[in-house]
């Protein structure tokens, strides 16, 4: 293990929640994922400082609290009450939970605005473009896609105002040599190279670092009808958390701690951490971070969450059907490094019955009971050594090499299956010694208790690895083979269980199999409960309407120069490196053409295979993230973004005319 670790400083961050509501499971994701490296950092030596928080200012959050009746402030204070007492609940061991509407983070903000505006970074301007509410992003016409939000799928609307920007072309050339420097820097590297060829080769434009269209932001000293936009307001946490001072103050903590040693985020936020922040540090002469890691998304297994489908996850919910420790292995377990996961009902039982209650549970449970019935729970070592106790322990310490080693390269999902490995093993090895078959034959007793010291000895080591990802099943099992847990740098011997202590006489079920057709039963109930709550809020956003800004007027002959048609989806598949586009096989009459739609937050392309639905059909072909696209399928959309296929009432035929 790392020796040179001791004690040394190690800052890992979050990305800050936005405090517009209660976090989803795949939100709840990322903490969890982050508090297993600081764990796993910790038990290494690492002197580590976690910080997490929330995100509080913004156009929507004022947009919500307006909606709900109350301040800005009333509502940020109860989302980020919400959002930490999940945390909490997921056993997440963060040291700072930090808030942007904190006055000292507020006051920094204010002094980093006015010293980039003095040292030229920042200069006055105006803005005309089309904003994404939702995102709070500015985009022009060539970056939208089928005229949406490219990051998001919803609606944008054009929006002209005076700002402030900062100049980020400035610094391109040189974070450009930063990142060519420092391949470590961006991870996974497919998140560089998108970084690199999509942003900054084609060049920068300037950022909008100012809003005057509301009020709910910390605002601009010298101007005060603007608030800091986003972007600089959010990003500076992780400076501020830790005592930087924009006037050269800054405290010690921030001296020890900074640079961060890894912001841990989500990939869509990968470019404002990757180009703007850096680039925000280089103008402060603050030293960049040494790792930006985005990690994939958790999905939905049955399509995309929503609340009037009744399907969305969140942590409290999975926990008080499976566990904290249930819930931090899934989510953990099946991300994996790069692409995208999948959780679901179906798939958390399945985990939980062969994984944690047969491979894991059952091991510690038989162990144990076998310790209490054969020797009155006494562990000893006689001894009495065979060659396949020698690949046991072989494996075994093979085992904590490799979960050192996937650690290192943030391969969290992998580390745990490494460390199920020792489980396994152990399984197989009280197949392959049949304890049972021993106590018959008072001659092998000592054979015997050989077996099981080797059980409870491996089962300790994989216990105190666990303790990173499963913290309060390590400290249950630990507590009943009545030891400690094993430190990193102890487990390089295989040995060191204390011989003649003491098991527990009641060994504990850590987790009881499941029944997949009752916890199916219950979600149904929960969804349908879900989906008739959410009713009373849809029915009302029909009554009430939405109204349109109108376009300009046509004339008949200007209508009727479009085709619309009936196609039936053959096949539909997601576009590659795009996380909004599918690109679906529409059979209209007796041919079949590609159309890539932005709509791939809502709905999978399972869900759009043998749809009927109405396109325009006479469009001139474009390309989309570097596919053909020979069509427009035809969505509605309601107030809130989400959009719903035009689908024909009645079975019409593919290629059917809409007139």
């Amino acid at each position: 293990m790392c020796q040179d670790c001791k004690k040394k400083p190690y800052y890992i961050t979050t990305a800050i929640a936005y405090a517009s509501g209660k976090p989803h499971i795949g939100n709840t994701y990322e903490i969890v994922l982050a508090d297993s490296i600081a764990r796993y950092k910790r038990a290494q030596g690492y002197d580590v400082f976690f910080q997490t928080g929330t995100d509080e200012h913004g156009q929507k959050i004022e947009e919500k609290a307006e909606a709900a009746g109350i301040t800005p402030k009333e509502f940020v204070d109860k989302a980020a009450g919400e959002i930490k007492r999940i945390w909490d609940l997921m056993n997440t061991s963060y040291d700072k939970f930090i808030r942007t509407t904190d006055a000292d983070h507020e006051a920094q903000v204010q002094k980093i605005f006015k010293k980039l505006y003095d040292q030229g970074d920042i200069y006055k301007g105006a803005y005309e473009g089309l904003y994404c509410t939702p995102c709070e992003s500015f985009w022009t016409p060539s970056q939208l896609v089928d005229g949406k939000c490219p990051d998001c799928g919803r609606e944008v609307k054009p929006a002209k105002e005076e700002a402030y920007f900062f100049r980020m072309s400035k610094y391109a050339p040189q974070l450009i040599e930063y990142i060519n420097s420092h391949p470590e820097f961006i991870q996974p590297v497919s998140r560089k190279n998108e970084m690199m060829n999509n942003f900054l080769l084609p060049g920068l434009q300037d950022l909008c670092v100012s809003r005057t269209t509301f009020d709910w932001g910390i605002p601009v000293t010298f101007d005060p009808k603007h608030v800091t936009y986003v972007w600089l307001d959010a990003l500076t946490n992780y400076i501020t958390g830790v005592g930087y001072d924009c006037d050269g103050n800054s405290t010690d903590q921030f001296k020890k701690y900074w640079p961060a040693d890894l912001h841990l985020i989500g990939k869509d936020i990968i470019r404002f951490h990757t180009i703007y922040w850096p680039i925000f540090l280089m103008a402060l002469g603050v030293p960049l971070p040494k790792q930006v890691f985005g990690h994939p998304w958790l999905l939905q297994g049955d399509g995309k969450m929503s609340k009037s489908k009744g399907n969305v996850l969140y942590a409290d919910t999975l926990v008080d059907f499976f566990g904290v420790d249930a819930v931090r292995y899934f989510v953990l377990h099946e991300m994996p490094f790069e692409n995208d996961g999948v959780i679901s009902w179906e798939l958390m039982v399945e985990r939980m019955n062969s994984d944690l209650a047969n491979i894991l549970g059952n091991l510690v449970n038989r162990t144990i009971s076998m310790s209490n019935k054969y020797f009155g729970g006494v562990v000893e070592n006689k001894g009495v050594a065979e060659a396949v106790d020698e690949d046991l322990k072989a494996v075994v310490l093979e085992e904590v090499k490799k979960v050192d080693a996937k650690m290192a390269q943030l391969r969290v999902a992998d580390a745990i299956t490494e460390i199920f490995g020792i489980f396994r093993r152990c399984n197989k090895y009280i197949d392959e010694t049949t304890p049972w078959t021993l106590a018959k034959d008072e001659a092998k007793k000592d054979r015997l208790a050989t077996v099981l010291y080797n059980l409870t000895e491996a089962i300790t080591i994989g216990a105190s690895l666990l303790e990173s990802f499963m913290p309060e099943t390590s400290e249950k099992i630990l507590a009943q083979l009545n030891t400690k847990k094993r430190e990193l740098d102890e487990m390089d011997t295989f040995g060191l269980y204390l011989s003649g202590n003491k098991v527990t006489d009641k060994p504990e079920i850590l987790f009881a199999r499941m029944d997949i057709k009752e916890v199916m039963a219950k979600v149904e109930e929960m969804r349908a409960a879900a989906a008739e709550a959410a009713k009373p809020a849809e029915e009302a956003a029909e009554d009430d309407g939405i109204d349109l800004e109108p376009k300009a007027e046509i004339t008949y002959d200007d209508f009727a120069k479009l085709q619309f048609q009936i196609g039936e989806i053959v096949k539909c598949e997601a576009v590659p490196k795009s996380k909004k586009l599918l690109c679906s096989q529409v059979k209209i009459g007796t041919k079949t053409r590609q159309i890539v739609s932005g709509i791939k937050a809502h709905y999978s392309p399972e869900e759009m295979v043998g749809k009927k639905v109405m396109v325009v059909t006479n469009l001139k072909p474009a390309k989309l993230a570097g596919v053909v696209s020979e069509g427009m399928i035809l969505c509605a959309e309601d107030a809130e973004g989400n959009l719903s296929l035009m689908v024909p009432e009645k079975k019409m035929p593919a290629g059917a005319e809409i007139c």
